[in-house]
């Protein structure tokens, strides 16, 4: 069985959840903000839950305010921005760490599985690599989650297939989880 399967989560409600719920299932974890550049992103997972949700595909939002402090709100608060602004229907957890010593089990996980790779080409990327210098110089080279919206796709058997910087096209996440399904 994959080591997914065997994590959990808190939702924001604060009721622990089992990945193995997941099973059989393609998944997209990500870790979101509410005051971000990248909070936008939030319109197109909504989108492609509801084109996707009913062929076996999920979202895991992990709410984080680690990067700049963009995600200042309580659990209640970032879920009713989310839901109104961008009327999201998929699941929102506790607001959580995802780097350093308090990093939740399920991002140590996922970041042992997928390392950063690059954030590609073009002015969101030159722009994302320049801020990280500044910030960690040697970010290119360790696994940790680099800002808000890092995405992990999960296949149906719990591995973890890809892993989408920030400045990723979500037209490309899109792709890849159409593909799984």
């Amino acid at each position: 069985m994959s080591r997914f399967y065997e994590l959990t989560v808190i939702d924001n409600k604060g009721q622990e959840v089992s990945l193995a719920d997941y099973k059989g299932k393609v998944v997209l974890v990500v870790n979101t903000a509410t005051g971000c550049g990248f909070t936008p992103q939030y319109k197109d997972l909504e989108e492609m839950y509801e084109k996707f949700n009913e062929k076996g595909f999920e979202i895991i939002d992990v709410p984080c305010n680690q990067f700049a402090g963009q995600t200042p709100g309580t659990d209640e608060e970032i879920h009713e921005f989310c839901t109104l602004k961008y009327k999201t229907k998929f699941p929102q957890m506790k607001k959580s760490d995802v780097n350093g010593e308090t990093a939740i089990p399920l991002f140590k996980f996922l970041k042992s599985e997928k390392g950063f790779v690059s954030f590609g080409k073009g002015p969101k990327a030159l722009a994302m690599s320049a801020m990280l210098k500044t910030i960690d110089k040697d970010y290119k080279n360790n696994p940790e989650i680099k800002w808000n919206f890092t995405k992990f796709l999960i296949d149906r058997e719990g591995n973890v297939v890809a892993r989408f910087e920030p400045t990723e096209k979500m037209e490309n996440v899109a792709k890849a989880v159409e593909d799984l399904l």
